[in-house]
């Protein structure tokens, strides 16, 4: 059986990490878009699916506050399966966006509720001080993430963070934020049909400056947290036929082979599918696979 480690290992700061990783938010039943909303899995069972994430090698954990259903919190089931388990796996958060307990959305934080927020995941997790903290940018009306990421380095400094990262930003805001304190890593929107990364230099970005680039909806192509319901074209599925191996697969494959700084952090609930993902972390694409899967064509509606 593969592991998380046959995509090999980038660091976080000082925190080495297997690049396939775990995105918790489906733990919950709930997606941010409303497009993946479902019954939430019984609590045993997510704590054995976190188990058996880290039985199979994967020491990277993104999560959430915001990340909650009526019945589920993701950072509870975390700290749960947390409870029995070694030291060892990289818990990532993220601030910024908000919901009240009804699940209703906040504006943005302002950068004196940041700590708040902090603090939050901290009584969530069980924890004395968070690995990573992405500031989640909350889209066009946060044309400067200074002083919100000032006020992290602040509670950084104070021990209550140990790495800070960004999540939904264009290249101007990583200049923003190197100039306030060192960013470990980058969480943004990317895949085969999703490529905002690349036309913006973002990706190359990351590269030159030793950041990890950390993919989220590496899988679902267009439609977000949503399953993939129709290929952008046959060329993944040719792919995935030569390998005997599944187009999710593919699709994780390619996001990992964009470059050593490259990680990604599919979400499941079904066993199967997390034994897959993990998998494809061992997937080797060869120059003309990728050529194909490169080539323009067009894209789902």
């Amino acid at each position: 059986m593969s592991t998380a480690a046959a995509a090999g290992t980038w660091k976080l700061g000082d925190l080495e990490v297997n690049r396939v990783g775990y995105g918790a938010m489906r733990l919950t039943g709930n997606g941010m878009m409303g497009n993946s909303d479902g019954t939430p899995i019984d609590r045993d069972v997510a704590v054995r699916l976190l188990h058996s994430a880290f039985e199979q090698g994967v020491n990277h954990i993104d999560t959430a506050a915001f990340y909650f259903s009526p019945l589920r919190s993701a950072n509870e089931l975390i700290n749960r399966a947390l409870l029995s388990w070694p030291d060892g796996v990289v818990v990532v958060t993220k601030v910024g966006p908000g919901r009240d307990p009804s699940g209703e959305w906040f504006t943005m934080a302002r950068p004196d509720q940041l700590r708040g927020q902090v603090e939050e995941n901290l009584r969530q997790l069980g924890r004395d001080h968070l690995d990573v903290v992405n500031l989640r940018r909350n889209g066009l009306d946060m044309a400067s993430i200074a002083e919100h990421f000032g006020a992290l380095a602040e509670l950084r400094e104070a021990g209550l963070i140990r790495h800070l990262g960004l999540s939904n930003v264009h290249p101007e805001h990583v200049a923003e934020a190197q100039a306030i304190a060192p960013v470990v890593c980058v969480q943004n929107s990317y895949s085969v049909d999703w490529r905002r990364a690349d036309e913006s230099g973002m990706v190359g970005l990351c590269r030159e400056q030793g950041i990890a680039f950390v993919s989220y909806f590496a899988v679902s192509g267009l439609r977000r947290e949503a399953a993939a319901a129709q290929e952008r074209h046959t060329r993944v599925h040719t792919v995935a036929r030569a390998h005997g191996t599944t187009p999710a697969q593919v699709r994780l494959a390619w996001t990992l082979h964009r470059g050593p700084h490259m990680l990604a952090i599919p979400g499941t609930t079904n066993p199967v599918h997390l034994a897959e993902n993990i998998a494809a972390g061992a997937l080797r694409l060869t120059e003309e696979e990728l050529a194909l899967l490169d080539e323009p064509g067009e894209t789902d509606a």
